[in-house]
């Protein structure tokens, strides 16, 4: 026996096992996606004294038999998911939190690794922002509301740079507006709620193309411009190739993986993408760039990337850029030259103390490139990710978004570089609520991932439960490339609950715009809302109620 072993009360999920209700009927172990289960053989001895004349005697009976036995392994362990107890006919089986697991400590000691798995943050000791604000304001008697289910709103939000007054292309001459010659940045109209960056490669190919499927039946049957970004990796070629990418925002990220096929492809697009959106941080691992393990670099992701089967990982900051003027100079003017100043380029940063400061620098950009400013906070998810980051590091994103929004009221800019927000949106499983408040502290719009992800049907949670996206291993065939774990995903399920949710989530803010009186979106109304916390209410200047 040693003792420095890793034991069973060591791991943070216990398989409870009842071998009197088991049929053993495998399916427990077949669904296992991690290999935390195996079929054993117990041993077992029944004694029993008989009676005879001359007093008392001993007979022992052994039997050996079949049952399910948890592996004890720090690469092959339970995480919890429950599938096992899913398709348990009999409740047999199912898998219990262990509140005094040292895992970590355990794995840390034996491997001399890091700690890796997806997901987002664990921690839960600062309580959630957006659920200590209310819609206080509501109109009524000397401010009528709307008719939330007849009256017509405007459901749409700038995405591209908004110039002021004095730099639009129109002059006034003896009393009319005349055009000239000037230059204004391009600009689109599309809904405030954005599918963020989630690549093919962190998905499966099944559920990156039933987002793709969701988001242009949304954009083509119910009027609704919702917008998807493709995350760092590029895209197959024939969606490329279709009418399909003006939906799409083409993400290029610290590891340029996919851009060479994203070039080779210009000469034969129909359409211009929606957007480009080069990204320089996200919330969930701010400081650190992007890992795809091995497992998931199958040969589609090779193919696309350009790259050998091997662990991705993406630099934690753009090579050869090093300041955000020379970021701007570079990477805005080459991706505007490359779509003929068509398409708005975004930067997408980490929520950070110096986010106001990059933003500001933004606002001053004398060529008005910039199109927009994506902010992320920590409460954001990821395929992979170092725990520590994922636990440790970041900001989050309410106060941030509204540091950005009053730094640029204080130089009349508001506006000028639409802001879009991100980091634990809908975390508590309702987007248009989320959204309406982030709106009235001064995003242009949200951009939401995690959600989409639970929505397809993910497992996880936010208490450890399942946060194996990192090992390809996803018992959903959500985040795998394992062709036998991807057949699990039923593509035009998974697209029609995706529209589903956002047709309702359109409803629902047409709930929230109308008792307010807007029958647009309410940016930088803050005066419509109130907290229940008062150091909430302080930082965020709006009214505090109890």
């Amino acid at each position: 026996m040693n003792v420095n072993n890793i034991s069973k009360d060591d791991l943070p999920w216990i398989v409870e096992y009842d071998s009197e209700k088991c049929m053993l009927c495998g399916r427990c172990v077949a669904v296992c996606s991690f290999g935390a289960i195996k079929v054993d053989v117990q041993k077992r001895k029944k004694v029993k004294a008989l009676s005879n004349d001359k007093g008392f005697s001993i007979d022992s009976d052994q039997k050996a038999i079949p049952v399910i036995k948890q592996v004890v392994d720090e690469n092959d362990f339970c995480r919890g998911c429950g599938m096992c107890s899913k398709v348990c006919p009999n409740g047999a089986i199912k898998a219990v939190r262990n509140k005094t697991e040292i895992f970590g400590t355990r794995y840390r000691a034996k491997t001399a690794q890091s700690v890796k798995r997806g997901g987002r943050s664990n921690l839960h000791t600062e309580g959630r922002t957006l659920d200590k604000i209310k819609v206080g304001r509501i109109s009524q008697m000397t401010d009528p509301s709307l008719d939330a289910l007849r009256h017509t709103f405007d459901m749409r939000t700038n995405f591209g740079r908004i110039v002021s007054p004095e730099e639009l292309n129109f002059d006034i001459v003896n009393g009319e507006l005349k055009e000239n010659n000037k230059k204004v940045p391009v600009n689109s109209s599309i809904y405030p709620v954005i599918i963020g960056d989630m690549s093919i490669g962190a998905l499966s190919p099944r559920m990156w193309e039933a987002v793709a499927i969701a988001v242009a039946y949304l954009n083509e049957v119910k009027g609704i411009p919702i917008r998807m970004c493709t995350g760092e990796g590029g895209i197959p070629d024939r969606l490329l190739k279709s009418k399909y990418l003006k939906y799409m925002i083409l993400q290029i990220a610290s590891g340029h993986f996919g851009w060479n096929r994203i070039i080779n492809a210009m000469p034969d697009m129909k359409e211009n993408p929606a957007g480009v959106l080069i990204k320089i941080g996200q919330g969930a691992k701010p400081g650190d760039g992007g890992l795809l393990m091995a497992e998931k670099n199958v040969r589609l992701i090779q193919e696309i990337r350009g790259v050998p089967k091997a662990d991705l990982l993406s630099p934690p900051n753009h090579q050869g850029l090093y300041s955000i003027e020379e970021s701007v100079q570079k990477m805005f003017l080459s991706m505007n030259c490359a779509f003929n100043f068509k398409v708005p380029v975004a930067i997408k940063v980490a929520a950070s103390s110096t986010s106001v400061s990059v933003y500001n620098n933004l606002l001053r950009d004398p060529y008005n490139i910039v199109g927009g400013f994506f902010i992320d906070g920590l409460q954001g998810g990821t395929g992979a990710a170092h725990e520590i980051s994922l636990n440790h590091t970041g900001h989050p994103i309410v106060s941030k978004l509204r540091d950005c929004y009053l730094a640029a009221v204080q130089q009349g800019k508001q506006g000028q570089i639409p802001i879009f927000a991100g980091g634990g949106i809908g975390m508590n499983g309702n987007l248009a609520a989320d959204t309406f408040k982030m709106l009235c502290l001064g995003a242009n719009g949200v951009f939401i991932g995690k959600l989409i992800l639970q929505i397809a049907g993910c497992i996880g949670n936010d208490y450890g439960k399942c946060n194996a996206c990192n090992t390809g291993k996803c018992p959903i065939g959500i985040t795998t490339q394992n062709p036998k774990l991807i057949k699990r995903l039923d593509v035009d399920t998974v697209a029609q609950n995706i529209a589903n949710y956002i047709c309702a989530t359109d409803v629902e803010l047409k709930k929230l715009l109308a008792p307010v009186g807007n029958s647009s979106l309410p940016i930088g109304r803050s005066d419509a809302l109130v907290s229940v916390d008062k150091n909430v209410a302080e930082r965020l200047k709006i009214q505090h109620v109890c």
